[in-house]
């Protein structure tokens, strides 16, 4: 039989979040046990009955229309990607038939490796799905993970993941002043991953491991947040460079069973480009010093 139980958790954290008012009801004058939405408010505002609704809230279903899960969607305000979400949560089967399991990725593409190798003043790296890093230029290693070896990417059991090293890499966890926006931004990109792959042991054992060793991924993990991210900027406190504000951008490699490349840039003319200049230029003359933070 199906697994309902993470469609379940996601109705509730989803009602939970709104008032009657935003979902055009009247508020009551009687105290309310719980915050957010009851069961049969959404059902009223979604134009179910409450027994159809709460048989698919409790994981008791065995098909949903497109027409129902649309007006759930609507009712509890679900943005795009949690939407794709809700979809994939409803439909194990589907999701089970078309994509049981993650795409292997026991290495990078070669010609990507290639690729980013070019990059000489571009950090770069290449990820699976499950955030494994693959390969990353010299760029990559130094902004990212300079205290770990060059190669760890090359070897499986050894290889870093980066939402694994953001909550429990104490040393990667320090280049991000603004930590907390990048767990969130870590565990919603996870959780939407998580629900197209239900059946990846991979995952889920990534996913077990942060629960147990990482009481902060817990928290917000059991608050399910969803959410796409191919781009957009990251602050970097970098312990050779200093503070630096970087672009990122994602993007698909074709025919790579899921691989996406992504890669880091400045804005030109800012101390965030010459610290990325500086970066650079460790690379390329042997036993420098350590440089100095851009001012």
């Amino acid at each position: 039989m199906p697994d309902f139980s993470e469609l379940s958790d996601f109705l509730r954290s989803r009602r939970a979040a709104l008032t009657p008012e935003e979902i055009g009801l009247p508020q009551l004058a009687e105290r309310r046990r719980v915050p957010g939405l009851r069961r049969e408010e959404v059902a009223l505002a979604a134009g179910l009955s409450v027994t159809h609704y709460t048989r698919l809230e409790q994981g008791r279903v065995d098909h949903v229309s497109d027409s129902v899960l649309g007006a759930i969607g609507r009712t509890l305000r679900l943005n795009p990607d949690e939407y794709s979400h809700l979809m994939d949560l409803a439909r194990p089967e589907t999701v089970a038939s078309r994509r049981a399991q993650a795409p292997r990725t026991p290495c990078a593409d070669h010609g990507v490796r290639q690729l980013i190798d070019t990059f000489t003043d571009t950090p770069a790296l290449v990820l699976d799905l499950r955030n494994d890093v693959l390969a990353w230029n010299a760029m990559g290693h130094l902004l990212l993970a300079m205290h770990l070896d060059f190669d760890a990417p090359e070897h499986p059991a050894r290889r870093p993941n980066l939402t694994r090293m953001l909550f429990l890499d104490e040393r990667n966890r320090d280049l991000y002043p603004r930590w907390h926006d990048e767990a969130q931004l870590a565990v919603a990109s996870l959780r939407l991953i998580a629900g197209r792959y239900p059946h990846d042991k991979q995952l889920a054992e990534l996913v077990g491991e942060l629960i147990m060793n990482s009481e902060e991924f817990a928290k917000r993990w059991a608050r399910h947040p969803v959410r796409t991210c191919v781009a957009g900027i990251k602050e970097i406190d970098h312990p050779l460079v200093g503070s630096m504000e970087l672009s990122f951008q994602s993007l698909l490699v074709p025919g790579a069973a899921g691989q996406r490349l992504i890669a880091y840039s400045a804005r030109v003319g800012t101390s965030s480009e010459a610290g990325l200049r500086l970066l650079s230029s460790t690379l390329r003359v042997p036993n420098t010093s350590i440089p100095t933070a851009v001012d």
